[in-house]
């Protein structure tokens, strides 16, 4: 199988270890990955904003990028979403490369047919699942499935973890003191877990909630899904 990598921006620019774990963990399942340096922004953002236009561009060069591969794997359970159900809609030609789109806990248990990927993770976490995976994506318990695998961690359920973190995108722009609030609920709901670690399966409401965790001095530090299940004894995630 021909795999690539679509890394999306936010992971590119700010959190660019969560992608060096995705190809750790899938070259230690026996796949390579490979990154084409072509690929730009999904153009979720754009669309959004009202700018179909300019999204349709980004659509069009997606499909161009990775039609030679057989599946792209992402990190981000937004942008695989914008991909899967915008992108046929703004250019039906690429309806074939987004139908080969997966968010990594799809890929891994859907595609790959495993839930135990060999991690190593002694901590104590919660795992928030993002609007986008539950109600576009709908991947379900695959995160948690995987999670439930891990070796050494004590997972912990996270009350009202269906709630919205605020984020958003630009809606936390838009209706910021909404966001903040929503935010403030969320965190709240991870303090009562006593988890060390918070995790997710997009790092753009990790930062969100992340930045309030901060700020309140909660003690609980935020770590994408890729980045647990990419830990093992011998390299450990910190």
């Amino acid at each position: 199988m021909k795999v690539a990598l679509f890394l999306t921006c936010v992971n590119d620019t700010m959190y660019p270890g969560t992608g060096r774990a995705m190809v750790r963990l899938l070259r230690r399942l026996g796949h390579e990955v490979e990154f084409p340096e072509a690929q730009t922004c999904c153009g979720q953002m754009h669309l959004n904003t009202g700018y179909r236009t300019q999204a349709l561009h980004m659509v069009k060069g997606f499909a161009e990028t990775f039609e030679p591969y057989d599946a792209v794997v992402t990190p981000s359970a937004s942008c695989g979403a914008m991909i899967r159900d915008w992108h046929p809609k703004l250019a039906p030609r690429a309806a074939g490369v987004a139908s080969r789109v997966y968010e990594l806990s799809e890929f891994l248990v859907d595609v790959l047919g495993v839930t135990d990927v060999g991690a190593y993770f002694p901590h104590r976490v919660t795992y928030h699942p993002t609007c986008h995976s539950l109600r576009m994506l709908r991947v379900g318990d695959r995160p948690r499935r995987l999670l439930r695998e891990v070796r050494g961690i004590d997972l912990v359920d996270l009350p009202d973890a269906r709630e919205c973190c605020g984020f958003g995108g630009t809606f936390a722009l838009k209706n910021s003191e909404v966001s903040a609030a929503m935010c403030a609920d969320k965190v709240t709901a991870v303090r009562e877990t006593k988890a060390e670690v918070l995790c997710a399966a997009d790092n753009s409401c990790l930062m969100h909630i992340g930045g309030a965790l901060s700020r309140t001095r909660a003690g609980v530090r935020t770590v994408h899904l890729a980045e647990i299940l990419a830990s093992t004894e011998e390299e450990p995630t910190p």
